[in-house]
């Protein structure tokens, strides 16, 4: 019997009341992870990040999530209790944010909520949390582990900071990554050595990724399938090295309105919208 995939959504929305009527962020997506990298990429607003915190149920209210089907390795997160889905995020999946500055505790030192996110999932003493935190920024490619397991986050650098979050997010053991634009707050010579840790840690354990981005080139050579996400549904899917060969004319619209060493042009396109494509069905992208 072949093992379920890590993760399973069919016909996933986010709705968001507003004075003027229901906002819809996600509007019917299906889509399968397996033990590899995924690409979803898109505008600003098209969805990207609202879908990645839907499948942590990590929609505030008054927002709402549905969906046909929500499995996580077989277990139909929709139903679970709060209780359970706080024992699933960490210890099942975990989602590394955009800024670290914004996402560590400012009055914790790094290695203490390693630590922490150690204890939470799994019991282990204090001294064992510390021996594997420890572990783990030296896994991460920290120089000098024992000092930096005592800094508070205002201490490390912006590429440090991002490499401690991988850390902490990896620790407890997840079989499911979701990366939300983990490196465009980064300098790009950071951006590479954060992408080869995560690549390596993701690739060594056997993981699913998700992983978020606007940058179309990026995910190109990173993922190995692509979403590609206009205004709450995906319109395109894509093999990763394939993303240049794209027919629909959302995604070649973004192609051509980025800048492309390989591919120099002497005028970037504007992307031009159809509102044709808001009302067209989402395609799917089931394993």
């Amino acid at each position: 019997m072949s093992e379920p995939h890590l993760l399973d959504v069919e016909n996933l929305w986010v709705r968001f009341p507003t004075r003027t009527g229901v906002f819809e962020a996600v509007r019917g997506i299906s889509f399968s992870l397996g033990r590899e990298r995924l690409g979803i990429v898109g505008e600003s607003g098209s969805g990207k990040s609202m879908t990645g915190r839907a499948v942590l149920r990590l929609i505030r209210r008054p927002g709402t999530i549905s969906a046909d089907r929500m499995l996580m390795k077989g277990e139909d997160i929709l139903r679970v209790s709060e209780r359970r889905m706080r024992a699933l995020r960490g210890g099942r999946a975990a989602m590394i944010m955009q800024d670290p500055k914004f996402s560590l505790n400012p009055v914790m030192t790094v290695g203490e909520q390693i630590a922490e996110a150690l204890r939470a999932h799994a019991p282990i003493g204090r001294k064992a949390a510390r021996m594997r935190a420890l572990e783990m920024l030296d896994e991460v490619a920290i120089r000098d582990p024992e000092r930096v397991y005592d800094l508070y986050p205002h201490e490390i650098s912006g590429g440090m900071g991002q490499r401690a979050m991988i850390a902490m997010m990896l620790a407890p053991g997840p079989e499911i990554l979701i990366a939300d634009e983990p490196t465009s707050a980064l300098d790009v010579s950071v951006r590479l050595q954060v992408l080869q840790i995560m690549d390596k840690l993701v690739s060594g354990r056997g993981m699913g990724l998700i992983f978020i981005s606007h940058d179309l080139n990026l995910v190109a050579r990173f993922c190995d399938r692509i979403l590609i996400m206009y205004a709450g549904r995906i319109v395109e899917v894509c093999e990763g090295g394939k993303l240049h060969e794209a027919r629909h004319p959302y995604t070649i619209g973004l192609l051509n309105s980025a800048p492309d060493l390989l591919r120099p042009r002497p005028r970037l396109a504007v992307l031009e919208r159809d509102p044709a494509w808001r009302e067209a069905p989402s395609v799917s992208a089931l394993l």
